[in-house]
């Protein structure tokens, strides 16, 4: 009984110790924060703060690639889904400079969102036994 204790006390400070070493990624924070002020707002056809702050993702997400990947997190593919964020950003804040339709450039947020739950679904512990 105290071995099976000791074992459920190791395991929660053992997921507890990863939780806050995910907490402390600050570039995912920071990117979330514009991603969220931006993606959320185009779901109900509101643009603007996606043209305003278009520049802001792509610096955003350029932080995140080049910040050091957490333990835990499957190196490879964080850093290979991190590339596709930021080119899809970057695709964004050329055609938000270039003035493309809001259609087009909500399709580009979306699928940018859509990335950035990768590195949150995919490259955590675990994962990838689960997505091949």
């Amino acid at each position: 009984m105290q071995k099976l204790i000791l074992s459920v006390i190791f395991m929660m400070a053992a997921t507890f110790s990863f939780s806050q070493k995910q907490a402390e990624w600050k570039e995912m924070h920071d990117f979330h924060a514009v991603m969220s002020k931006t993606f959320h707002p185009s779901e109900e056809n509101n643009l603007q703060p996606l043209k305003e702050n278009a520049e802001n993702l792509l610096k955003a997400a350029r932080k995140w690639r080049a910040s050091e990947i957490p333990d835990g997190y499957n190196v490879s593919l964080t850093t290979e889904t991190l590339k596709r964020l930021v080119k899809q950003c970057s695709a964004i804040n050329v055609a938000v400079k270039k003035k493309k339709d809001d259609t087009q450039l909500k399709k580009m947020i979306a699928e940018a969102h859509e990335i950035f739950h990768e590195v949150m679904e995919k490259c955590k512990p675990g994962a990838e036994d689960k997505h091949e």
